[in-house]
């Protein structure tokens, strides 16, 4: 789960990281109070969404003016200016794709007189199982530009959980930013307070960029991304209170009611699978074929007729579907499960593309003879080989 800078830099402040005096805002009214409040003499207005890139991003609406989704303001009136401007406006990035993002609140906060600009983030590390920490001397900069043309500018070390942080680990980060004397012990203070926030509040990933020294020699998170792993949200119900569902496609927010896994995308086959590495295995060969997934789906190994029928109209609800691959290994789950769910689920909405459905393991026999005597136009497949070839051949023939 994501959610956003202004959101992330509160939680940071809750343990002692140095962040901006901010506001987020919703409309124009509450930007002068919100610019007042700050007292200026410099704002700089942040759109808020989930993507990056937002500085160098271009709205799609004219009357949003020319400049990015991050301005500077010299007065109140100005705020208001870029507010009104930007606030319901579609922004575009790198991160967004050409649909881009609707900017629903924005971030005002105190400018900043910067001196030199960081990268600092924190993610697992799934090679070692533990906390990682990644810093450059190369701030403000897509990290990904620099891993590519620079990466000896790029230090990685883990965490030992056993330890926790310790010293060194402050001390490794002031010598990879060059940095001494107070901004060193700083940068140990800051590790400290981030490696806190991210263990305690279960995060996957926490990225500040730029992290920046100030001219009066203060090491401020001038930027914040966060994101929490879904796995670990029943500890923090504080944290779910932030999620705006206004980011997240309809068909993963529905989908994550019946606690099935699943991610949309660009493809015209709509995938129904039970099992992380089947379901990519699948769309795999229906690439190998000729086509593109419209989605991963994992239904999961103890999947209920309701969950499965849940399944079946997500991926229904999707306009880019043109033909939909049920691939289903038994071993949990029941094969006859997997069929009355389908058959629940094409009665109640209809059945406009080609399926086609691949049924192996236990209760297989009974699978198929409730699809079979269903009545319902249903293409049987012997294995995921047959199974890709026949749904990309339906999709093709009919296009």
């Amino acid at each position: 789960m994501n959610i956003h800078e202004y959101q992330a830099k509160a939680i940071l402040k809750e343990f002692g990281a140095p962040v901006s005096r901010g506001v987020a805002v919703f409309s124009v009214d509450e930007a002068e109070a919100a610019a007042t409040s700050l007292g200026g003499p410099l704002w700089v207005v942040k759109s808020q969404i989930h993507a990056g890139g937002r500085g160098k991003g271009k709205f799609k609406e004219a009357s949003a003016g020319e400049k990015g989704g991050v301005r500077l303001a010299k007065s109140i009136d100005e705020v208001k200016t870029f507010v009104g401007q930007m606030l319901g406006a579609t922004l575009v990035t790198v991160q967004t794709g050409p649909a881009g993002k609707q900017v629903n609140r924005l971030y005002i906060e105190d400018g900043s007189d910067i001196e030199k600009e960081f990268y600092l983030s924190m993610l697992v590390d799934r090679a070692t199982g533990r906390v990682a920490f990644v810093v450059s001397t190369e701030g403000g900069m897509d990290i990904e530009t620099v891993a590519h043309d620079t990466p000896e500018k790029i230090v990685t070390f883990s965490v030992d959980p056993a330890t926790g942080l310790m010293p060194h680990h402050g001390r490794t980060i002031a010598k990879a930013l060059g940095l001494t004397g107070d901004l060193a012990k700083q940068a140990g203070t800051l590790a400290a307070q981030l490696y806190a926030a991210f263990t305690g509040k279960d995060m996957a990933m926490l990225e500040i960029n730029p992290l920046i020294v100030t001219t009066d020699g203060q090491l401020k998170c001038l930027d914040a991304k966060v994101s929490f792993d879904s796995n670990a949200l029943y500890r923090h119900p504080d944290m779910v209170a932030l999620r705006d569902l206004t980011e997240e496609d309809s068909k993963e927010i529905e989908a994550s009611k019946y606690d099935l896994s699943y991610i949309a995308l660009d493809g015209t086959i709509g995938c129904m699978v039970n099992g992380a590495g089947l379901a990519m295995a699948t769309m795999d060969i229906i690439k190998l074929y000729g086509e593109e997934p419209a989605n991963f789906l994992d239904v999961g190994g103890g999947a209920s007729k309701e969950k499965v029928t849940a399944a079946f109209k997500i991926i229904t609800a999707d306009p880019n579907v043109k033909g939909i691959l049920v691939n289903i290994f038994g071993g949990i789950m029941r094969c006859d499960i997997i069929a009355e769910g389908v058959i629940a689920a094409v009665k109640d909405v209809g059945l406009q593309v080609p399926l086609v459905v691949r049924l192996e393991g236990t209760n297989v026999e009974l699978g198929k003879k409730i699809i079979s005597e269903s009545g319902l136009n249903v293409i049987a497949a012997d294995d995921l080989d047959d199974a890709a070839a026949k749904i990309v051949k339906a999709v093709k023939g009919n296009a």
